[in-house]
């Protein structure tokens, strides 16, 4: 039932005269239309599926963080564990924060409002002209805090990371030059505005394509990982705690697009599905001894 009777923008779209829609607005922040138009507030509680979109936009900047920290602190370097854990305390702590002064304010809990489809993504593309005159601007977030919760994650971050990264790297970055010391934070100040880009424009699209994202770039950057490393059997893998390390991250990739795609809607039968997850590493275990590049040039060149 709604709080107040206060019509919403989209009466306007069922309801042409002048002195009709002059009583209509958009909705506060916080609520969105009912079935009978009217404003009404979020009180549901996210479901699963909105828990693993945050969660895949959380994880967005922390493992970009972990890339360029690896990226550019060498293999001499060992500065590169504690850089990663401060990354990951980092965006934990922007979690918390992020989700303690959402509302509810001080619990770890939010209210929200259910996605119906994607137009309630982009609700400043469907502003009304009731007089086909004049437009009505309803922007409004009708998905409700699945939107504005990612930017201000985002913004956490950063503050974080500026507060506590340029004392770290200039504590221990010692096997470091002093011009590749920051190279990661600097890293850090192009990818975050790109994120917040890819939020506000693509946002809903994200939340529909995020399980298939996950997917394709888990399988594509373990195979590249495992080709570049030059693992060729369980022994190569076995050999370094670090590349299982990144083998079982790997498989966290996998099994969390999976739960994704299937939304546990029926667990029962999702779960044989985790039983996939080695199945991308064991394949190219098996096979990567017939696309060895110095054996199929040899081959080739005994044919020719």
């Amino acid at each position: 039932v709604a709080v107040h009777a206060k019509p919403s923008c989209q009466h306007l779209l069922i309801c042409r005269h002048k002195l009709c829609w002059k009583g209509c607005g958009v909705c506060p922040r916080g609520q969105r239309t009912n079935a009978q138009k009217y404003c009404q507030p979020c009180t549901e509680s996210p479901e699963l599926y909105d828990w693993l979109y945050l969660g895949f936009m959380a994880m967005l900047p922390l493992v970009l963080h972990w890339f360029f920290i690896e990226w550019y602190s060498g293999k001499k370097s060992s500065s590169a564990l504690f850089q990663h854990i401060t990354a990951l305390f980092e965006c934990s702590m922007a979690a918390i924060i992020t989700l303690l002064v959402s509302d509810p304010v001080g619990v770890l809990y939010i209210r929200s409002c259910r996605v119906v489809m994607l137009s309630d993504w982009y609700t400043m593309l469907y502003n009304p002209s009731p007089d086909y005159v004049t437009t009505v601007h309803c922007t409004h977030e009708a998905v409700y805090p699945l939107y504005t919760i990612v930017f201000i994650y985002y913004a956490f971050c950063l503050l974080l990371m500026m507060l506590l990264r340029p004392l770290l790297v200039k504590k221990i970055a010692c096997g470091l030059g002093k011009s590749d010391r920051f190279k990661s934070i600097y890293a850090a100040l192009y990818f975050f505005p790109i994120l917040t880009v890819l939020q506000a424009v693509g946002g809903g699209l994200l939340y529909y394509a995020f399980p298939y994202i996950i997917l394709v770039l888990s399988l594509v950057t373990l195979a590249v990982y495992m080709s570049a490393s030059e693992i060729e059997n369980c022994y190569d893998l076995l050999v370094r705690k670090k590349r299982l390390i990144v083998l079982f991250s790997h498989w966290l990739l996998h099994a969390y697009g999976i739960i994704s795609i299937s939304r546990v809607d029926k667990l029962e039968q999702d779960l044989p599905l985790l039983a996939l997850v080695p199945t991308p590493a064991l394949f190219y275990l098996f096979t990567v001894k017939f696309t060895e590049p110095s054996r199929i040039l040899s081959e080739g060149a005994n044919g020719n």
